[in-house]
This record gives C-alpha cells, sequence and structure tokens, in this order.
C-alpha cells in the first residue's frame, strides 16, 4: 500500500509507492556523454588554464594543480550591487542579479570523478569549500552561498569534466527558508541531530554512521536513492566546521557515490550543500544532499508539488550498504 510521508525539512509531503519499486538493474546508467565544443580542448583540463578566467584559488599537490577555483565565464550571478526590489507595476517584480558565480574544478582528472577522490583529496575538497564560504560571507551583496555538483548532462552538466559551482546569492533561497523555519517549530532540539539519533537507533535507512558524520536514505526520500549527509558536530554553517567533521564528511560522500555507482553505473546526479545563510543562526544545522536522475517528473508532481518515490528508502539502504568498498 502507498504511503504518503512527511519532508520535516521542507514541510512538504511525498509519496512513497512501494509496490512500484523497481530493481537496481532496472534504473538505466546514463548514456548521454557532455561533450565539449567541438574542435576545442576541455578549458578544466591541465594544460588549458588560459581557456579560463584567472583562478581565484589554485591548490596544488606534487608540483602541479590538484583543485581550482575560477569565475564563470557565464555567470548568473554579478556584480556587487546591493540587493534592491523594484515594482514593475500591480504586479511585476524585478531585482539586481548581483552575486558571485564560482566554477570549482575539484580535479584535473578528466575522467575522475567525486567517487574517486582519495582520503586527502575528499578532505580538501571540503576545506576549499569553507574557504570559498568564508569569502563570500565577508562580501555585503551575498546573503547566501549555494554549492552545487551537476554530474551528467541530464543533472544539467555542460562540459564532461568534473566540477561544481559555487554562488554567492543576494537572496536567500525559498527551499533554505524553509528548512530555517523547520528548525525553528521542531521542539525536541535540533532537526538534524535527532534524525540522526533517530535513525541509527532504527538502523533501517543508516548507509554510512561513524562518530563525525552519518548518511541516510532519508524516511521522506522523494527520489530513489536519495542520500542525506549529515555532520554530527552541531554547527549552522559550513565555514565554521571543524577540520575533523569536514574530512569525515568529504570521505563518508566519496564512499557514498561510489556504493551508488557501483549499485547504478555511471548514474547522473545532483550534489547540494545547505548551511544556514550568512547572518542568520538559530538552530540550524548544515548538509548535504544527494539526488539521483533516475526518474522524470511528470505533470502530477510539477502541479503539485508532491513527489513519487517507486523506492522505499529503506531498501535503497539495503542495497547500497551490501557494497563493500575498498580502503
Amino acid at each position: 500500500m502507498s504511503q504518503m510521508r512527511l519532508n520535516p525539512l521542507n514541510g512538504r509531503w511525498v509519496t512513497i509507492v512501494a509496490e512500484r519499486a523497481e530493481r537496481p538493474s532496472d534504473f538505466a546508467s546514463r548514456t548521454d556523454i557532455v561533450d565539449p565544443e567541438l574542435g576545442r580542448p576541455c578549458p578544466f583540463c591541465p594544460g588549458n588554464e588560459e581557456e579560463t578566467p584567472p583562478a581565484l584559488e589554485t591548490i596544488e599537490a606534487d608540483g602541479s594543480w590538484s583543485m581550482r577555483v575560477i569565475p564563470n565565464k557565464y555567470p548568473a550571478f554579478d556584480g556587487d550591487e546591493g540587493f534592491a526590489v523594484h515594482n514593475l507595476g500591480p504586479v511585476h517584480v524585478q531585482a539586481e542579479a548581483s552575486g558571485i558565480h564560482e566554477v570549482f574544478v575539484y580535479t584535473p582528472d578528466h575522467e575522475s570523478g567525486l567517487h574517486q577522490l582519495d582520503d586527502e583529496h575528499a578532505a580538501e575538497m571540503m576545506f576549499t569549500l569553507r574557504r570559498r564560504f568564508s569569502e563570500h560571507e565577508a562580501l555585503d551583496q551575498v546573503r547566501y552561498t549555494q554549492a552545487i555538483v551537476n554530474h551528467g548532462r541530464e543533472a544539467g552538466a555542460s562540459i564532461a569534466h568534473p566540477h561544481g559551482q559555487i554562488l554567492g546569492l543576494p537572496f536567500v533561497p525559498g527551499e533554505v527558508i524553509d528548512e530555517e523555519r523547520a528548525f525553528a517549530r521542531f521542539a525536541g532540539g535540533c532537526l538534524l541531530c535527532t534524525t540522526v539519533e533517530a535513525e541509527i537507533a532504527a538502523d533501517e535507512r543508516v548507509v554510512i554512521a561513524s562518530d563525525d558524520v552519518a548518511v541516510i536514505t532519508p524516511f521522506w526520500s522523494g527520489v530513489p536513492y536519495e542520500m542525506l549527509i549529515i555532520p554530527r558536530h552541531h554547527e549552522a554553517h559550513l565555514q565554521n566546521a571543524s577540520d575533523e567533521s569536514l574530512r569525515a564528511v568529504g570521505i563518508a560522500l566519496r564512499d557514498a557515490l561510489r556504493q551508488l555507482t557501483t549499485v547504478l553505473g555511471d548514474v547522473a546526479f545532483n550534489l547540494g550543500f545547505h548551511t544556514a545563510p550568512h547572518e542568520h543562526g538559530g538552530g540550524y544545522h548544515w548538509h548535504a544532499h544527494v539526488w539521483p536522475n533516475l526518474v522524470t517528473q511528470a505533470g502530477f508532481e510539477r502541479g503539485t508539488g508532491v513527489l513519487i518515490n517507486v523506492l522505499p528508502p529503506e531498501q535503497a539502504c539495503e542495497t547500497l550498504k551490501s557494497i563493500t568498498i575498498d580502503a
């Protein structure tokens, strides 16, 4: 029988349709290849640094770069103007899209991916995000910073070379506002700290757990194999997290994606880091979401905002946990 489950982070319902559960082999891995423009070298590969704007930050290892942060050549948010709303008549409202849009090339290897980073590289990726978030926090025009990775064309990637994006926004996105309200409403302490303890006690949806981090397939998963990465050391802001916590999150994220890739092949996915807005605190607890792109939203989902998940998270967790990760 189908179930309705409430996502406490945003207050929205999802529907779990267990009768339509798919086997891992029934989810096809992505087939579309993300190609650079014909006749052009990959702008993110070593030796092609002149194809991009000068780097904002370069991390070196063994005499060459291991990660680069560069300005996006086609920024969605750019400029240092303050956030100002303009009313264009009785209905339409407009504002300047000021802010920052950066590209984070987290590996020089064109054929690599997050699931293939070694421990030190996975940790350094998180340390780099912390530095970028801290720099954004100091800018008057940036109220919120969003870091994402789109893997695969189906997930929105336009260049095959592994990379992410870091966007400094002049406003706080509605999804994060909804999460802030959820933390404020929760009467039992921190919503995510309590979630971790409840999930570890139930032991039905915990993919990875240590003293520093937990990876779960959330009870309210809206898509098959959705994962939530929760640092167990409570901090509202990613940029305030300790080295130990960030290292644990980076390695757990790598391991969780390695398990996902082993089960499903080279599946497209979106990764998003959620942190408290720069000038906000309260009870927020920073975390990361992984949303595999295995199903297409249809008219019901788009028309109602109610997701239908054909694979119960308990089944997804059992499959992921069956994968042994090599050290």
